[in-house]
């Protein structure tokens, strides 16, 4: 973590066009090259390795390190004083022109697939403004284990319809890499509250339970490293949060190359309009530890005010597959963490199921009471 004294350039050395201060970018940008050079065909990630694979001819080529290159922070402080209002939704897009076909195509992604043959279409070239990644999750999941996956999932859905056991053969798969932001902070919070202590005293035959309450403040300190806000609106939030954690130990520094044979797109999400959700997250943990810090049987907190101090932020891609499959004439979405397996998503459900669910819990409930009136 750093805190620098001259606003930090996030785009990588390679790209000379790529950050917030660069010239416009040219209309066509520079597309990443990934056919094999064995059979001219399309060179993909192998999910868990440092490699690309030809799915033609099984061609392997391996992901070159660079040297001195990891995954950084940037002051948001900075940031914010070098770019003011930041309006992500003006930032236009670029063309990317396929290596195979040639065709071209306009598009805010940073990653994709020609639409006329499939190629891959990789950016490494971005318009003026746009923030690069600093890290990116690989694929450890590959597309027949997240086939696996979802067949599971689906199979163990409590009360759904019958039928859809069978989903699973048909359905359409794809890999994809979901912007994100992360924020680390140090902060100083002040509070005032009440500690409440417990004490008994006899009322009649019985021991009541009363409070004893006592004035408090005082000041914690908490560091927090890497809280993650979804940089993109894609996806429904909650559904995208519910895929967590994520390994982030495991984030390399970003290459181009990961993105092969995956989509990824922009992010959506500015880092000014992700610091308050970022800032939400960490009042919920610095409550929680006001509460301790007050001690005592009760807590009540009063007022918490927090100092952010060596605010850092980085943008980061992390991977996941996204199933779709057709029941009763309804499209239905799953998504997979491509990083851990983990399955959030959409399902139907069976109503002569919960009907006959119902029904049976009402007759275990009224033989019970029968039961128990009974022997009474």
């Amino acid at each position: 973590m750093s805190d620098d004294l001259n606003p930090p350039d996030l785009a990588p050395a390679a790209a000379s066009d790529t950050s917030w201060g660069a010239p416009p970018a040219a209309p066509e940008a520079t597309v990443l090259q990934g056919r094999c050079s064995v059979c001219g065909a399309q060179l993909a990630y192998a999910p868990g390795t440092r490699l690309l694979e030809c799915g033609s001819c099984g061609n392997r080529v391996e992901i070159a390190r660079p040297q001195d290159h990891v995954v950084e922070e940037h002051s948001y402080a900075h940031w914010v004083a070098d770019h003011g209002r930041y309006e992500v939704a003006s930032i236009g897009g670029q063309v990317l022109r396929c290596q195979g076909c040639g065709a071209s195509t306009e598009t805010k992604d940073v990653a994709g697939s020609c639409q006329f043959c499939g190629g891959a279409l990789v950016s490494v070239t971005n318009p003026a403004g746009v923030i690069v990644p600093e890290g990116v999750l690989p694929f450890q999941v590959d597309g027949p284990a997240a086939r696996d996956q979802f067949r599971s999932w689906v199979r163990s859905r409590w009360f759904a319809p019958g039928a859809l056991k069978k989903v699973g053969d048909t359905e359409s798969l794809q890999g994809t890499y979901l912007p994100h932001w992360t924020f680390d902070a140090e902060t100083t919070s002040d509070y005032t509250g009440q500690r409440g202590e417990h004490y008994w005293v006899k009322e009649g035959d019985q021991q009541v339970r009363k409070t004893r309450w006592y004035g408090a403040r005082g000041t914690v300190e908490l560091s927090f490293d890497d809280v993650l806000v979804p940089g993109s609106t894609t996806l429904p939030t909650d559904r995208v949060e519910k895929l967590g954690p994520w390994s982030l130990d495991a984030v390399e520094p970003y290459q181009p190359e990961y993105l092969l044979g995956h989509s990824a797109v922009r992010y959506d999400v500015d880092p000014q309009a992700a610091l308050p959700q970022a800032q939400a997250q960490m009042d919920g943990e610095i409550r929680d530890e006001v509460k301790r810090d007050i001690g005592g049987d009760e807590q009540q907190v009063h007022h918490v005010n927090t100092r952010y101090d060596q605010l850092m932020f980085k943008l980061i891609l992390l991977p996941i597959w996204i199933a779709t499959f057709m029941y009763a004439g309804r499209q239905w979405q799953v998504t997979i963490n491509a990083n851990t397996g983990e399955v959030v998503g959409q399902r139907p459900y069976s109503v002569p199921k919960i009907m006959a669910a119902t029904i049976v819990a009402l007759i275990v409930v009224s033989l019970l009471i029968w039961y128990g009136t009974s022997r009474a």
